[in-house]
């Protein structure tokens, strides 16, 4: 029964891919279609959510409008998908552009005058359909490197506009703009012992197979010989013709003895699905090695929708007397598939390599509330905050709070609160709960009532209260202190701050607020010049600039302009 429900789900998704038109939308960019990154690659705490477009590795390409529609929202960040433009169409599908350096034309207009509205550079608006109406083919902006780019390229998305799922731009016909006759690379198998008495090849930790090239194309792993409850996973990434780099794989589907038992396709999702990227992965492989190895099994069932699996979520008990064939195949969209079997046998082996996971007298109960506490600091653990039951290390040492380490990933938030019993009223007020990391300090947001501090997090590390008296610092490289600057474009200046970190800043030419954009990348605020808020001849120029801990500085200087008559 098992076996027709899978067989049902997998024909089922095969037509849905039919159900999404084809033929509607014309490509964001006017060069040839190349991927840096694709819809479901894995990243940092998330699926990805569309295509990163190559833009040549330069700013400043047009980009269009997928269809007619109307703009629906604006978001310009300082993180993220940074200046980033949704168009919603009349077929109830949304298209996203992000990373962009500037709108275009009505839109620009639009974004501007809400910049000066709110006197602020971060600014999200959503439109009513009469507002901004696009045409397919129209000029919406200019290609980018802005939010939290790792260089120019484009990222485009599709999203279901009731449901904001995300979707597979190959699902609408993208697919047309490739070519693509490379099967997958998977460059690891591994294989899991999921408890304490198992042994897989005489080693109580993962196993890294053997596989070699038959003469079918397929691939034969080393046998795999256990004596109890294993798993598998894989490092694995997709080619295609074009583009010229590694991205991630669409599908994944295993087999035993010749029975579907676990798999998933990326082609739609919910953003509440993003983070259990840290369940699918091995995650304290990545954060130790940064390699993402992904489980192909569940030890404890977690809620990722697009994952179909047994009634084991694919975990297998090694049985005597039974020799099985597990069967691995890696495909992407346009049907090329790498394929790996990995016969199975049940033998008492000795151990010969142990077990890795720490012992602790602190035991995290994952589905349990739990609060643990150590003198003045204390953690308490929401039920469901954990994928997995595990043995925590937790210690107060020195004032630091040292909770576990990073290689557990936590799906939500849990909330640290260390009491404070030496600081004076004033003091506490510029202090905040930190993230210690090597010498680095994170800043989290933090709540106090008196002498009480908490903060919510989502990452586990070593924690400690922070005091922050020190004013952010505001340079200008290149100073215009009584210069005349006929022909200078712009003004730009550095804003840095050491420990808590940049909350707001505003800059003022002739006492008007003016637009300063930030860049996250080099920590530079940057004004275009207009002639609406110059004078002839002295000018005078402001920023303020406040951290999270309320300390500010004030930079100020004065220029001289004359104006084109």
């Amino acid at each position: 029964m098992r076996f027709f429900v899978l067989f049902v789900f997998f024909c089922s998704s095969i037509q849905a891919q039919n159900e999404y038109p084809k033929d509607y939308f014309r490509s964001p960019l006017d060069i040839p279609m190349q991927l840096s990154g694709n819809f479901g690659e894995l990243r940092p705490n998330h699926f990805h959510a569309g295509f990163d477009l190559k833009t040549q590795q330069k700013e400043g390409l047009r980009v269009y409008a997928v269809a007619d529609g109307y703009v629906s929202r604006i978001k310009i960040s300082t993180f993220g998908n940074g200046k980033t433009i949704y168009i919603n169409h009349p077929n109830g599908y949304t298209s996203v552009y992000g990373h962009l350096s500037k709108a275009e034309g009505s839109i620009e207009s639009y974004v501007k005058n809400n910049h000066y509205k709110e006197q602020s550079f971060e600014i999200e608006m959503f439109l009513k359909p009469e507002e901004l109406p696009v045409k397919k083919g129209d000029v919406i902006a200019l290609s980018g490197n802005t939010g939290a780019s790792e260089g120019p390229h484009l990222h485009f998305e599709f999203r279901d506009t009731k449901t904001e799922f995300v979707i597979n731009p190959l699902l609408f016909g993208f697919d047309a703009f490739f070519k693509d006759t490379k099967s997958p690379v998977v460059t690891g198998v591994y294989v899991y012992p999921l408890d304490g008495k198992t042994t897989v090849n005489n080693a109580k930790r993962p196993v890294l197979l053997n596989v070699s090239l038959q003469k079918d194309g397929t691939y034969l792993s080393d046998k795999v010989v256990s004596n109890g409850v294993i798993g598998f996973g894989i490092t694995a990434h997709d080619v295609d013709d074009v583009s010229f780099n590694n991205n991630g794989v669409y599908k994944v589907q295993t087999f035993l003895n010749g029975k579907p038992n676990f798999g998933y396709a990326f082609n739609t999702y919910s953003f509440n699905d993003m983070r259990y990227i840290n369940a699918l992965i091995d995650y304290s492989r990545y954060k130790k090695m940064q390699q993402r190895v992904q489980k192909l099994f569940m030890k404890a069932p977690y809620d990722l929708r697009f994952i179909q699996a047994d009634e084991n979520k694919g975990v297998l008990q090694v049985s005597p007397n039974l020799a099985s064939l597990y069967r691995i195949e890696v495909s992407d969209y346009f049907g090329n598939k790498r394929t790996i079997s990995i016969p199975i046998h049940y033998d008492l082996l000795p151990t010969i390599i142990g077990t890795d996971q720490p012992q602790s007298k602190y035991f995290v109960k994952a589905l349990n509330d739990s609060n643990f506490e150590l003198g003045n600091m204390s953690v308490f653990f929401p039920a469901g905050t954990f994928y997995e039951d595990f043995n925590m290390n937790f210690n107060v040492v020195n004032d630091t709070l040292f909770l576990h380490d990073d290689t557990v990933p936590a799906h939500s938030n849990f909330t640290i609160t260390i009491k404070d019993a030496k600081s004076t009223e004033e003091q506490r007020q510029k202090m905040f709960i930190g993230k210690v990391q090597g010498g680095k300090i994170s800043y989290n947001s933090t709540y106090r009532k008196d002498s009480v501090f908490s903060t919510k997090v989502k990452v586990l590390g070593n924690y400690k209260l922070v005091s922050d008296t020190v004013a952010p610092t505001v340079t200008m490289a290149n100073p215009i202190e009584g210069k005349w600057i006929n022909e200078q474009k712009s003004l730009q200046l550095s804003i840095s701050d050491a420990l808590s970190g940049i909350k707001t800043y505003n800059g003022y030419l002739n006492g008007k607020w003016v637009l300063f954009e930030y860049d996250n990348k080099t920590r530079k605020i940057t004004h275009i010049l207009n002639p609406e808020f110059l004078q002839e001849g002295a000018n005078n120029l402001k920023v303020d600039v406040t951290d999270n801990m309320g300390n500010s500085t004030t930079f100020e200087t004065h220029f001289y302009r004359g104006q084109k008559k």
